[in-house]
């Protein structure tokens, strides 16, 4: 169907459409529901709906779109039928260590990324991150979160990369290697 415009112009009516369909039907953008403790605060205790950035899996270059400190959900390594929302705290490249002595400093290999929960009160085996599963593949990153909607009076834009390189976090701390020497 052909329509016609007057010099060029489009109405509000058809850019809302086209926001609607673009945005809110699932082209680059979906709603996933999240429940859990693991992301508390950032999310909320009793869950929440997010509004989740997809990530072309055919880009070589989508890692460019996510980067360290941002709220991503994945694909659960343990049960590939779910979905985790976590916060991405290192990449490829980055050396990982433990605070505790018997485990092994690592290099992060190519490809994979470290995630974590963002709730500091949850023992790493209740958490259900990088602390128990381990490394993950980049590929089973789907989206980035943007939006939390909690309940009514309760949402907003979800902080993303606010984890500080380098820094302390809870059992293990990521630094990027530096191979060039």
């Amino acid at each position: 169907m052909l329509q016609s415009y007057n010099r060029g112009q489009i109405t509000n009516r058809e850019v809302g459409d086209l926001i609607w369909k673009n945005f809110f039907q699932g082209k680059l953008t979906y709603l996933h529901w999240n429940k859990g403790l693991e992301m508390a605060p950032t999310i909320g205790e009793q869950g929440g709906t997010l509004l989740v950035r997809k990530l072309p899996t055919a880009d070589p270059f989508f890692m460019r779109r996510v980067l360290v400190g941002d709220v991503v959900v994945m694909k659960d390594p343990e049960k590939s039928d779910n979905y985790l929302v976590r916060r991405l705290a290192a990449v490829e490249g980055y050396e990982m260590s433990s605070t505790d002595e018997k485990d092994e400093p690592f290099v992060l290999e190519k490809d994979k990324c470290w995630v974590l929960s963002d709730n500091e009160t949850l023992k790493p085996k209740e958490a259900n991150d990088s602390r128990t599963f381990g490394p993950v593949p980049m590929s089973n990153i789907v989206g980035r979160v943007l939006y939390c909607l909690r309940n009514a009076v309760d949402h907003g834009r979800v902080q993303n990369r606010s984890m500080v390189v380098g820094a302390p976090v809870e059992e293990f701390t990521g630094r990027r290697k530096d191979f060039s020497n």
